[in-house]
């Protein structure tokens, strides 16, 4: 009991309230820099336009759904529900992960189907249980005739012409300023602030790196933490549900894969098909039932846990893991 206790407490001091990182400002304590595409540098104007669309509830069918409805800062940009609900309280068949630190992952989703925060942010729009529109119109249509829009696309941009590529990409600036750093555990580690931490935290950490292997798969580096392997694992959480169907399933994903069938709405809407985690993204079978190992970052606050919000604790995770 001693060891779940230190090491719920280590993972509780890794968090601290998520930092809105402008452009050009130097990343919090026990962070890498911030990955910036190419194609889609950060500004502030293009920050702010991204910030008013993440909140904007008239981008979907009913009017009820914005990106902040299943990612609220509130909430530490999670929704608290173990599945997430779109529009008309239609519920998904997911947990909603954190978009602090998303900035990190290498692909965004839990079977990490989205290549960047720029494709990811394009899905939920058109699915049916989350925003719920037919096509991107609609959100064209509302910029459009906004009497603040307009003028921030120029200023974002610097074109009158508004497209759902402007869109997206705005919404990814914005999300790429919501970090977290500079916690107990990074003053600790990385700024050498010995009484940072409880002595439990510390007993927790030493466990963390050592006997509990829980740095297998969230790493600590030496001047940075991200918390994630951003490798696919198979934890055996809800896998009991396909179990007896898994043929037939696989069998489906795979001829509608292969026909170029879009399986967003599928994963979504269907919890078996959802179960599959990565392998409807690689069709390798090798890849059933794994999902993205989450950042630990701000854990304490985004509960409840696993792809499909069935953990309500942190100690109940632990004690997964304890039992092997």
């Amino acid at each position: 009991m001693r060891f779940l206790v230190a090491l719920s407490l280590v993972i509780m001091w890794m968090g601290c309230l998520a930092n809105t990182l402008l452009a050009g400002e130097k990343v919090p304590m026990g962070l890498p820099e911030v990955p910036v595409p190419a194609d889609n540098p950060q500004t502030p104007e293009k920050i702010i336009l991204g910030k008013k669309l993440f909140m904007d509830k008239r981008f979907s069918a009913d009017g009820t759904v914005s990106c902040s409805t299943c990612h609220s800062p509130e909430k530490a940009f999670t929704d608290g529900l173990p599945i997430a609900k779109g529009i008309k309280g239609s519920e998904g068949t997911r947990n909603s992960p954190t978009v602090i630190n998303a900035v990190y992952y290498k692909t965004q989703f839990w079977d990490g189907r989205a290549a960047s925060l720029e494709e990811q942010a394009r899905g939920p729009f058109l699915n049916p249980v989350e925003h719920g529109l037919k096509n991107f119109e609609p959100i064209i249509k509302v910029i459009k005739s906004d009497s603040e829009y307009p003028s921030m696309f120029l200023k974002a941009f610097g074109s009158k012409d508004v497209t759902i590529e402007q869109v997206v990409k705005a919404i990814a600036s914005f999300e790429r300023t919501i970090i977290s750093g500079d916690s107990p555990f990074d003053k600790y580690l990385y700024g050498g602030q010995k009484d940072a931490m409880s002595e439990a935290a510390i007993r927790g950490l030493d466990i963390f790196r050592t006997k509990g292997r829980c740095q297998d798969c969230h790493p600590i580096g030496q001047t940075s933490a991200i918390f994630t392997d951003n490798k696919y694992h198979n934890l055996g959480v809800g896998f009991s549900l396909i179990g007896p169907d898994l043929f037939t399933i696989v069998e489906k994903v795979k001829k509608a894969k292969e026909s170029g069938q879009a399986l967003d709405d599928e994963i979504l809407s269907s919890r078996k098909i959802s179960e599959l985690g990565r392998f409807a993204v690689t069709l390798d079978l090798q890849d059933i039932g794994r999902f993205k190992t989450p950042t630990l970052r701000n854990v304490a606050v985004t509960g409840p846990y696993m792809h499909d919000g069935s953990i309500e604790t942190l100690e109940e995770v632990i004690e997964l893991y304890d039992q092997g």
